[in-house]
C-alpha cells in the first residue's frame, strides 16, 4: 500500500530509515543464501560488502538511470544532505552517494514500496563492486 512521506521527515532521518532498511536488506540476502552454514562474523563479513560506501556509491550511479523522476530528486537530496558524519574507509564523495541511496531507501519505505525496494535491491545486489 503507497501512502505519502510526512513532509515534515527531514531528508537525514529517510538517509538514518533508510540505512537500515538496506542493512536488514541484505542480512536477509545473506541469511537466505547461507542459511545457517555460516557464523555470524562471516555473515559481517560479507555484508561490509554491501553497505560500505564505496559500494553503495557505485550502486547509485548503477541504478541513477533507472530511476523515476521523483526518485532520482529524492537520491539527489541525500546526496546533498550536509552531515558532521564522516566515513571511515571512504572518500568525502562516495559517502555523500551512499547517503543518496540510504535516502531513497528510507523515502520508499515510509511510502510503503516494498515492491519498489525489492526491484532496486536487486539491482543494487548486481552491481559488480
Amino acid at each position: 500500500m503507497e501512502k505519502s512521506v510526512n513532509p515534515s521527515t527531514s531528508v537525514a532521518a529517510l538517509a538514518y530509515l533508510g540505512d537500515a532498511v538496506f542493512e536488514l536488506r541484505v542480512r536477509e540476502m545473506l541469511l537466505n543464501k547461507y542459511e545457517s552454514n555460516a557464523t555470524p562474523n562471516a555473515l559481517n563479513r560479507q555484508a561490509r560488502k554491501y553497505v560500505s560506501a564505496t559500494a553503495q556509491s557505485a550502486m547509485y550511479h548503477a541504478i541513477f538511470p533507472l530511476l523515476t523522476e521523483e526518485e532520482q530528486a529524492i537520491m539527489k537530496r541525500g546526496r546533498n544532505l550536509h552531515t558532521s558524519s564522516r566515513a571511515k574507509n571512504a572518500d568525502a564523495t562516495d559517502y555523500r552517494h551512499a547517503t543518496g541511496l540510504e535516502t531513497l531507501f528510507g523515502y520508499l519505505h515510509e511510502r510503503g514500496e516494498r515492491g519498489r525496494i525489492d526491484e532496486l535491491f536487486n539491482l543494487c545486489i548486481s552491481v559488480k563492486i
